[in-house]
C-alpha cells in the first residue's frame, strides 16, 4: 500500500517536484517595482503546483542587462527571469555589446500580462481625440526616456500618422507626467498606471491606450487601433523565460504550472487591481511567447532604423 502510495503521488506531481532545491525568479530590476511584484505574485502561486519553493531575487542594474545575463548564464537548472522588453527586446536592439543574446541564450516559458501605454493631455487641452491631436502640428511629446517603450510607439505613431512631434524625452514617467499636468509639454506618451489616478480625478485626459484591445482600467478609451491606426500597439510585457541550457523537461513543468496560475481566480482578481492585462490564452504557452518575441524584436529594430534611434 505504501510503495502504492508513492507511486500515485509521483505521478500526480509535475517533474519539478523532485528537486529540493527551490525555483528561483530573477527580478532585473529593483524591490518595489512593477515586474517585481508581477514576480512575487507568480511565485505565491507557482510553488503549491511545482510542489517546490520559489524564490524571488532581484539582480538591479543596465537598464535588465545584469538580471538577464544571470540567467543566460546559469546552469543550475533552477534559475528563471521574470523578463520584459526593456531586457528582452530594447536592450538588444539598441545596445551593441550585451552580456546575451536575446533571444538565443533564452527558452521561452510564457507570456504573463501586457500593460499598454496612453497617449495623455492634460484635461484643459482643446484636444479631445486622436484625430485632432494628429492634425494639430507643432505638438510636444513627452516620453519616459530615449529608446524607452513610450519613445518608440511615439515614433510608430508619427510614422503611422505622417507627422512630427516634438519629442521631448525625460528620465521615467515620474517626471514626463507632471510636465504634462503642468503645461510644459502638450502631450504625453506614458505608462497606464502613472496616469491612471490624474485621469480618474479629471486632470488628465486620456486619448488612447495602446494595446490591442481596451485596458480593463479605462474600457471607456479607444485604442490607437480603433483610432483608425491598425496594428499600432505597444506598451511593456511580462513574461517567464529560462536560460537556453535548461532541460526542455524543467520548461515544459513550469510552463504547465503557468498555464494552470493563469486559470486561477484568486491570481486573476490580484492582477485586476494592479490593472495589467493578463496574456489571453492565445498568447500563452512557449510557442506564442517565442513568436510574440521574434515578432517584437522585429518592430523595435526597424523603429530604431527608421528614426536613428539610440542608447543614451
Amino acid at each position: 500500500m505504501f510503495r502504492r502510495s508513492l507511486i500515485l503521488t509521483a505521478l500526480a506531481t509535475p517533474a519539478l517536484a523532485q528537486v529540493e532545491r527551490p525555483l528561483r525568479i530573477i527580478v532585473p530590476f529593483a524591490a518595489g517595482t512593477s515586474s517585481d511584484v508581477q514576480a512575487r505574485l507568480l511565485a505565491l502561486h507557482l510553488a503549491p503546483l511545482l510542489g517546490q519553493p520559489v524564490l524571488v531575487e532581484n539582480r538591479a542594474g543596465a537598464g535588465g542587462a545584469v538580471g538577464a545575463e544571470v540567467v543566460a548564464r546559469a546552469t543550475d537548472g533552477q534559475t528563471i527571469l521574470l523578463g520584459s522588453n526593456g531586457p528582452l527586446v530594447n536592450n538588444p536592439v539598441l545596445q551593441p555589446r550585451l552580456p546575451y543574446e536575446s533571444p538565443g541564450d533564452f527558452a521561452p516559458i510564457g507570456m504573463v500580462s501586457r500593460s499598454p501605454l496612453t497617449l495623455t493631455v492634460r484635461s484643459e487641452s482643446p484636444i479631445r481625440d486622436v484625430a485632432q491631436f494628429v492634425a494639430t502640428p507643432g505638438l510636444s511629446i513627452g516620453s519616459s526616456g530615449q529608446g524607452s517603450a513610450t519613445h518608440f510607439l511615439i515614433e510608430q505613431l508619427m510614422a503611422a500618422a505622417n507627422i512630427r512631434l516634438t519629442h521631448v524625452p525625460y528620465r521615467g514617467s515620474s517626471l514626463s507626467v507632471p510636465d504634462v499636468l503642468a503645461g510644459n509639454v502638450a502631450s504625453v506618451m506614458a505608462e497606464i498606471s502613472s496616469v491612471f489616478p490624474l485621469w480618474r480625478d479629471g486632470r488628465l485626459r486620456v486619448l488612447a491606450t495602446t494595446g490591442p484591445r481596451r485596458s480593463i482600467l479605462m474600457p471607456g478609451v479607444p485604442t490607437l487601433i480603433e483610432a483608425g491606426f491598425p496594428g499600432l500597439t505597444g506598451g511593456s510585457w511580462a513574461a517567464l523565460v529560462a536560460p537556453a541550457a535548461m532541460p526542455a523537461a524543467t520548461v515544459s513543468a513550469i510552463a504547465a504550472a503557468l498555464l494552470r496560475v493563469m486559470e486561477t481566480p484568486a491570481y486573476l482578481d490580484r492582477q485586476r487591481e494592479l490593472g495589467a492585462d493578463v496574456a489571453t490564452p492565445e498568447e500563452r504557452g512557449p510557442a506564442a511567447l517565442a513568436a510574440f518575441w521574434r515578432a517584437d524584436l522585429t518592430r523595435t529594430r526597424a523603429t530604431a532604423q527608421a528614426a536613428n534611434i539610440r542608447a543614451e
